[in-house]
This record gives structure tokens, C-alpha cells and sequence, in this order.
């Protein structure tokens, strides 16, 4: 039986390749809304991080959500990603 094929993606703040199930999905919205994204099946452009903060505060730093998106995500969005990932 043939082994099933395991998606990869790498993470924008630590930049390590992992299973796609081990990252969370931020999504910009053909709107230009910029949220978390749990299911991973929003409509929009997607980026990947790691379940935690020190990640998703390395991309900000790095900029990598500027590069994925074209646009800084606002602050107001920032704190409330920041929040979800440590109720998680």
C-alpha cells in the first residue's frame, strides 16, 4: 500500500520546513482583512507560522508578512493573533 503524501510548509518566523497540521494558517481576505486562520480553509492569500508567539513575533520583526501580503498587518490585528496563540 502506498504511503500517503505528508504537506510540508515553512514557518515565517523560524523558517523550518513542518507538516502543514503542526502550523497555523494567517490569511489575508480578498478584502484586505488579515486573521488567524485554525481550519486552514479560508478564502485568501496564506502564510504559516509555528502554535506560538516567539514565531509569529519573529515574522513581524523580519517582516515576512509584509513580503507574503504586501501590506503590515495593523496593530490592532497584531494583538489579537498574539492572543489566540497564547490561548492556544
Amino acid at each position: 500500500m502506498k504511503q500517503k503524501k505528508i504537506p510540508m510548509r515553512q514557518c515565517c518566523g523560524c523558517l523550518e520546513m513542518k507538516e502543514k497540521a503542526q502550523l497555523v494558517r494567517v490569511v489575508k481576505s480578498p478584502e484586505g482583512e488579515i486573521s488567524l486562520d485554525l481550519t486552514g480553509r479560508k478564502n485568501g492569500r496564506g502564510a504559516y507560522i509555528c502554535k506560538n508567539e516567539d514565531c509569529f513575533n519573529k515574522a513581524i520583526k523580519k517582516k515576512s508578512f509584509f513580503r507574503a501580503f504586501g501590506v503590515d498587518i495593523p496593530e490592532e490585528t497584531r494583538q489579537g493573533i498574539e492572543g489566540e496563540l497564547k490561548g492556544e
